[in-house]
């Protein structure tokens, strides 16, 4: 089950990414190349193999695996809080 993301979350996400689109893409490039190589080629193929702008497709991958990882990262920490 994927996790909850939050509306924290989404909004911490959006500034950071709509700052600086292509900076932020091209981090997230290489920051996934090197957490998910999988992941990234899987991302490259589907922007490349459809008809919309790569950059976009790529954009709107890169922005939904960081939504669910900081969404997981927050799940995780809620579980493992003990008091």
């Amino acid at each position: 089950m994927l996790p909850i993301i939050s509306e924290e979350i989404a909004a911490s996400t959006f500034s950071e990414v709509f700052q600086d689109m292509p900076a932020w893409r091209k981090k997230m490039i290489h920051y996934i190349k090197d957490e998910n190589p999988e992941i990234n080629t899987a991302i490259i193929e589907a922007a490349n193999n459809s008809d919309l702008d790569p950059k976009a497709v790529a954009l709107g991958a890169y922005m939904t695996y960081r939504l669910l990882e900081l969404a997981m990262k927050e799940a995780d920490a809620m579980m493992n809080f003990s008091e």
